[in-house]
This record gives C-alpha cells, sequence and structure tokens, in this order.
C-alpha cells in the first residue's frame, strides 16, 4: 500500500535500464511472429527477393556494365543490406508504443525504452540477417572479399542511425497528426526505392540526375560503404559526414519533440489514431 524510493547509483540504473531495454528488445523482435526463426526468416527471404529481383532486372536490362568491376552480387546486396536496414528502421521507430499506450503504465517502462527496443531489435534482425545471407553466399557459391569490414559496417550503423533519428522526429510528430504521419513515412520509405542509389553509381550519375539523389542521407552511406567493399572503387561526390550531420540534427528535433510529448501526453490521443 505505502512504499518509499531509495536513491541509487548510477550505474544501477544503467543496469537497470539495460535490462528492461533487453526484454523489450525481445519481445520487439517476437512481435513480428511467435517464433524468433520464422521472425528472422521471414526478414532473410525478404533481403533475398530484394537481390535477386534486381539482379534479374540489371541482366534484362544489360545495366551490369554500369556496376563496380568486381563480385556483381556483393555490389547488389551491399545497397539491399543498407537500404533494408535504413528502411526497417523508420518503420519500427514510428510504429513504436506510444506515450498513451497501455504498456506506459507498467514501471519502469517509457516512450525512451520503446524507441530504443524498437531500433535495436531492427538492427539485430538486419545484422543476423545480412550475416547469414554473406555465410551462405560465401559457402555455397562463391568466397567474397571485402577490402574494409569495419568501415562497411560503420556505413551500416550511420543508415541504422539515421533512420531511427528520422523515424523518431516523425515518431514524436505522429500523435498530433497521425493520418499525415503514416502517409509521409509510407512516401519516404517509398521513394528510397529510387533514390537510395542502391541501384546506381554516385561517381557515374551525371550533373543534372544528382540533385535527385544527392539529399537522401541513405545515398551518401551506400556509395561511401561500396568504396570501404571494393578496392577499385572511391566515392568522389558522397560524404557520410553528411549523413552524420542529418542524423544528429533530428535526434536533437526528435529528443526535444519526445521531451514535449511526454510531459503533455493525452489519453484522447490513441483515440485519433
Amino acid at each position: 500500500m505505502f512504499g518509499y524510493r531509495t536513491d541509487r547509483s548510477a550505474l544501477t540504473r544503467a543496469v537497470t535500464l539495460s535490462e528492461v531495454v533487453f526484454h523489450s528488445v525481445v519481445r520487439s523482435v517476437r512481435s513480428k511472429h511467435s517464433n524468433a526463426f520464422m521472425a528472422l526468416g521471414t526478414n532473410i527471404m525478404q533481403s533475398v527477393m530484394f537481390v535477386l529481383f534486381f539482379y534479374f532486372m540489371f541482366n534484362i536490362l544489360g545495366m551490369r556494365g554500369a556496376a563496380i568491376r568486381g563480385d556483381f552480387l556483393l555490389y547488389m546486396m551491399s545497397g539491399v543490406f543498407l537500404f533494408m536496414t535504413h528502411t526497417k528502421t523508420v518503420g519500427a521507430v514510428v510504429g513504436a508504443e506510444g506515450p498513451s499506450s497501455p504498456m506506459m503504465q507498467h514501471a519502469p517502462m517509457n516512450t525512451t525504452i520503446a524507441i530504443l527496443s524498437a531500433a535495436i531489435g531492427s538492427l539485430y534482425l538486419q545484422t543476423l540477417s545480412m550475416l547469414v545471407i554473406l555465410f551462405a553466399y560465401h559457402v555455397a557459391f562463391t568466397p567474397i572479399h571485402i577490402e574494409e569490414p569495419a568501415g562497411a559496417y560503420g556505413m551500416l550503423l550511420l543508415s541504422w542511425a539515421s533512420g531511427a533519428s528520422i523515424g523518431l522526429l516523425l515518431y514524436v510528430i505522429k500523435p498530433l497528426m497521425p493520418g499525415v504521419i503514416g502517409i509521409i513515412s509510407t512516401v519516404y520509405q517509398r521513394s528510397n526505392m529510387l533514390f537510395s542509389g542502391k541501384m546506381v553509381l554516385a561517381n557515374t550519375l551525371p550533373g543534372y540526375m544528382l540533385p535527385m539523389f544527392i539529399w537522401n542521407p541513405l545515398f551518401h552511406t551506400i556509395d561511401q560503404a561500396r568504396g570501404h567493399i571494393f578496392i577499385n572503387y572511391n566515392p568522389q561526390v558522397t560524404h557520410w559526414p553528411y549523413t552524420a550531420w542529418v542524423t544528429l540534427v533530428f535526434l536533437v528535433l526528435g529528443l526535444m519533440g519526445e521531451f514535449y510529448t511526454r510531459r503533455n501526453v493525452s489519453l484522447s490521443w490513441s483515440a485519433r489514431r
């Protein structure tokens, strides 16, 4: 009936937060399917289907000559993996449980944990799917060589972080206009099918087409990742700090908005969705 609050050290609070985030990540991953292996398998199949679709499309259109000199499938996978990581993270964060969700009535659950678990769960699924696909391709078909694995994975992490920050900003605006934000999120994710640069090389784009792609932070990370993967490709028109700055700006705006909405939460928000 009565309770009292005890002061805890920063380490204790960090451990408690990590434990809650871990269980929330597990719940987020299991929410995709009751069987965690099926959730992973579904994600792997989506990535494989994307790669095969673009592979056959490039062959039919005769566009393989425009790719990087090297493993053509690795070139395709480099774009698909970063694209999937970015767009899936945007969708996961936008769809995270809001401040009026019934889960927020259970301490110590809060919106910060919900956002973190959605973002980390998405990164976990995408990283594991990528490793499984690359291992299967390396063993069953042909050995692959990545020139700078750490740099390539760093670009995937930057793609994930930029997707999380964009999703966070949309997440905090969602309670105010849920229908509009749903449309904006869908349009942004679909536009990345064309303007993420996963099917083209930035160095080979003509000048009049470059503005159509250069605004997109994902375009920069995909092109920079290919520079780390292939020894004979040097990105000339993209810069990863652009994506880092965009991520930082959206993250700050998103955290400011999340702090405001958390303090002004209303139960009527959930009725408007």
